[in-house]
C-alpha cells in the first residue's frame, strides 16, 4: 500500500497509509481530539470524517470550538429533527434546515405545528440520538437527484436550479436529504439539543410563494452550554428591543411600509442625542460633515458598479425619462463631493463623515425589527490620504471608536479580514494595505482574529464586534481600505512633487446602521438607558391636585436646566403612579406633597424603588445635570 503525506495546521508532516480518514488521523494524534472530531478540513474543503485520502494534503480537524464545526454539528442537529419530523408527520414536505448564529431551523410544507407536536419531536429526536444512525453521504447524477426527490416538489425546485451534476444527499436511518455536508459522523454525536419556536416563513422568503412551517432549536455537545445558552435566550426575550420599544413607545413598524421604521418623539429624543453625540465626537476629531442626495443617476451606479451587480437590491424610478435609484449606500455621492475640487496633501487625512440614508431591498422574511429593515442610516465617513497615513489613521479611527462605544458601556473585540480569492489591484498594493492595518492593531496592544480571505474585493478590512450586556455579539463597527473606487471615479490630489496622485480611500463607520445600533441599545440596556439617553428622566407626581402648580414649577425649574421631566397629575393613587412609572423605565420619580411645597423640596425614588428621600429642588437638579454630563 502507498504512503501519503499529511500537512497539519501547526506545520508538521506526517506520513499514513492511502485510504487513511480524518477520524483515524484524529486518533492517531490523540483520544481527547478524536472524541472532540465533528469533521475535517482538506485544503479549503470541508469533508468528512469518513472520507479517504489517496493523495498528499493539508489537514484540519474540525471541532465545536470551530465555527465550521457549530454549523456542522447544528445542521446535522436539523437532519435529526428533519427524520424525527417525517416519523411522526410522514405528510410533511422537507425544505430546508441550515444552520444559523446560535442554532438552527428547518421549513416544512405543513399545517402549523403546536408546543405538543415540538415535544413529541424532541422525543423523537431522543430516539433517533440514543439509536446512534449513521450519517452516510450519497453521491448523485442530477437525474438520479430528480428521481430520488420526485415527491418533493420543493426539493426538485432546487435540483433543477444546481448547476454541477455532482450532486450529494445524507442518510440517516430512513430518511435521506439533499445536502451537500459534512455532517457529524453519527447521530449520537449530538448530546444536548433543544427545540425553541415555531414560526411562519415563505419559501425563498418570496411572500408569494408558499408558507411553510419553520421549526428553530439549538445544539451542543453538553447540557452545561446548552442551559447557559438557554439562560441567555431567556434573557434575550425579556429584552427584545420590539416589545421594550412599543412599552416605552419609542418606535413602530406598520403593514403599510414593511421594514420602514417609525420613531415617535420619545424615539426622536433618543435619536437626536445619538446623532449630537456622534457630531460633537466627530468634531473633536477633526471630521466635516456633508449631505448628499438619495436619489442619484445610472451613471453614476454604473460608475461605481452597483447597477451591474446590486440593483436587484436598489429602488429605481425615472425622472425626464431616465433611470435613478435611491442610494443604497453613500460612497458613490461622498466620491462626487471629494471631485468637486483640485486637493493637495496639505490637506491630508481629509475626514469626510455623512450621516446618510440609504435604502436596500430586503425580503420580507429577513426583517427583524429594527435589526434588518429597508431604509437605515448609516455613519459613513470617509477618510483621504497617502499611503505612508494609513497605520497613523486606522489607530485614530481605532481610538474614536473606542471613545465612543466605552461611553455606551460597550465591550468589543477586533478582527482583521484579509483578501479574498476573487479581488482587484495588485499584490504590492494588497500587500500595503494588509500591513498598514496589522501594524496599525498591533501597536494597539489589543488582541485581534485574523480572518484569512475574508475581506472585501477592494480590499482589507477590520471589524468591530461589541458585546451586549448578555454577552451576545454584534458587529457594527468597520473600517475598510478600498483601492476600487478611488480608481473607478479617478480621484487624484497633487503631491510634493507636483504631479497627481491617487489616494489612499478607508470607509469606516462606528454605529454601522444607526437603526440597528438603536435597537442594540434598547436590549443592552434592557429599555433602562442612562441618564443622558433616557427620553423621560423624571416623572413628578402630586399626591392631590391642590400640589399641581408646585409640581408644574418644579417641573419648569428642571427643564430651564436642560432635564427631561413630565407630570403626572392623574387622579390615581400615588402607588399607581410610581409603579407605572417605574414600568415605564423613568429614572427619577419625584413626589410632592404638602411637606415638598412648604420646604421646597422633592422626595426622590429611582426606577430600581430605593428612596433617596427629600432633596432641595436645585441641589436635585444640580446633581442630576452632572450625571448628565458624565454621561454615567
Amino acid at each position: 500500500m502507498g504512503k501519503i503525506k499529511i500537512k497539519l495546521p501547526d506545520g508538521t508532516e506526517k506520513e499514513y497509509d492511502m485510504g487513511i480518514s480524518p477520524a483515524e488521523i484524529a486518533e492517531s494524534i490523540g483520544p481527547g481530539l478524536a472524541r472532540a472530531a465533528i469533521a475535517a478540513k482538506a485544503g479549503d474543503n470541508l469533508v468528512d470524517l469518513s472520507t479517504q485520502f489517496t493523495d498528499d494534503t493539508e489537514l484540519a480537524i474540525i471541532t465545536f470550538r470551530d465555527e465550521e464545526g457549530k454549523e456542522i454539528f447544528r445542521h446535522s442537529t436539523a437532519h435529526v429533527m428533519a427524520a424525527a419530523v417525517l416519523k411522526l408527520f410522514p405528510e410533511a414536505l422537507p425544505t430546508i434546515g441550515p444552520a444559523i448564529e446560535d442554532g438552527f431551523y428547518y421549513d416544512f410544507d405543513h399545517k402549523p405545528f403546536t408546543p405538543e407536536d415540538l415535544e413529541k419531536i424532541e422525543a423523537e429526536m431522543k430516539k433517533i440520538i440514543e439509536s446512534d444512525s449513521k450519517f452516510e453521504r450519497i453521491g448523485l447524477t442530477k437525474k438520479e437527484a430528480l428521481d430520488m426527490f420526485k415527491s418533493n416538489k420543493f426539493k426538485v425546485e432546487m435540483i433543477k436550479a444546481l448547476h454541477d451534476d455532482d450532486i450529494s444527499a445524507y442518510k440517516l436511518g430512513d430518511f435521506v436529504d439533499l445536502c451537500r455536508g459534512p455532517h457529524v459522523p453519527s447521530a449520537g454525536k449530538i448530546k444536548s439539543f433543544k427545540l425553541t419556536k415555531v414560526a411562519g416563513a415563505y419559501w425563498k422568503g418570496d411572500a408569494k410563494r408558499e408558507q411553510l412551517q419553520r421549526i428553530y432549536g439549538t445544539s451542543f455537545p453538553d447540557k452545561k452550554e446548552l442551559k447557559k445558552h438557554l439562560h441567555m435566550l431567556e434573557e434575550a426575550e425579556k429584552r427584545d428591543h420590539r416589545k421594550i420599544g412599543k412599552l416605552l413607545d419609542l418606535f413602530s413598524f406598520h403593514e403599510e411600509a414593511r421594514g420602514f421604521p417609525f420613531f415617535h418623539n420619545n424615539g426622536m429624543i433618543i435619536w437626536n442625542i445619538l446623532l449630537d453625540y456622534w457630531r460633537k465626537v466627530h468634531k473633536n476629531y477633526n471630521y466635516e460633515e456633508i449631505k448628499t442626495p438619495m436619489l442619484l443617476n445610472k451613471a453614476l451606479w454604473k460608475t461605481s458598479g452597483h447597477w451591474e451587480n446590486y440593483k436587484e437590491n436598489m429602488y429605481t424610478s425615472q425622472i425626464d425619462g431616465e433611470d435613478y435609484a435611491i442610494k443604497p449606500m453613500n460612497c458613490p455621492g461622498g466620491m462626487l463631493a471629494y471631485k468637486e475640487k483640485i486637493h493637495s496633501y496639505k490637506e491630508f487625512p481629509l475626514r469626510v463623515g455623512e450621516i446618510g440614508h440609504v435604502h436596500r431591498h430586503e425580503l420580507s422574511g429577513t426583517l427583524g425589527g429594527l435589526f434588518r429593515v429597508r431604509a437605515f442610516h448609516q455613519d459613513d465617513a470617509h477618510i483621504f490620504m497617502t499611503k505612508e497615513q494609513i497605520k497613523d489613521e486606522i489607530l485614530e479611527v481605532i481610538k474614536l471608536a473606542d471613545e465612543m462605544y466605552s461611553t455606551f458601556g460597550l465591550e468589543y473585540h477586533l478582527e482583521l479580514s484579509t483578501r479574498p480569492d476573487k479581488s482587484i489591484g495588485s499584490d504590492e498594493q494588497w500587500e500595503t494595505a494588509t500591513n498598514g492595518l496589522k501594524d496599525a492593531l498591533e501597536s494597539t496592544g489589543k488582541e485581534y482574529i485574523i480572518n484569512e480571505g475574508d475581506g472585501a474585493f477592494y480590499g482589507p478590512k477590520i471589524d468591530f464586534h461589541i458585546k451586549d450586556a448578555i454577552g451576545r455579539s454584534h458587529q457594527c463597527g468597520t473600517i475598510q481600505l478600498d483601492m476600487a473606487l478611488p480608481e473607478k471615479f479617478d480621484l487624484t490630489y497633487e503631491s510634493k512633487d507636483g504631479k497627481k496622485h491617487r489616494p489612499v480611500m478607508i470607509h469606516r463607520v462606528i454605529y454601522g446602521s444607526l437603526e440597528r445600533f438603536f435597537g442594540i441599545l434598547v436590549e443592552h440596556y434592557a429599555g433602562k438607558f442612562p441618564m443622558w439617553l433616557s427620553p423621560v428622566q423624571i416623572k413628578i407626581l402630586t399626591v392631590a391636585d391642590r400640589f399641581n402648580n408646585y409640581a408644574e414649577n418644579v417641573m419648569k425649574k428642571l427643564e430651564e436646566k436642560g432635564l427631561r421631566a413630565e407630570l403626572d397629575k392623574r387622579q390615581e393613587s400615588v402607588s399607581k403612579k410610581v409603579r407605572d412609572a417605574q414600568i415605564h423605565q423613568v429614572n427619577y420619580i419625584c413626589v410632592v406633597g404638602e411637606k415638598e411645597e412648604k420646604d421646597g423640596t422633592v422626595t426622590v425614588r429611582t426606577r430600581n424603588n430605593e428612596v433617596t428621600g427629600a432633596e432641595k429642588v436645585d441641589d436635585f437638579a444640580k446633581r442630576l445635570v452632572k450625571e448628565v454630563e458624565e454621561k454615567k
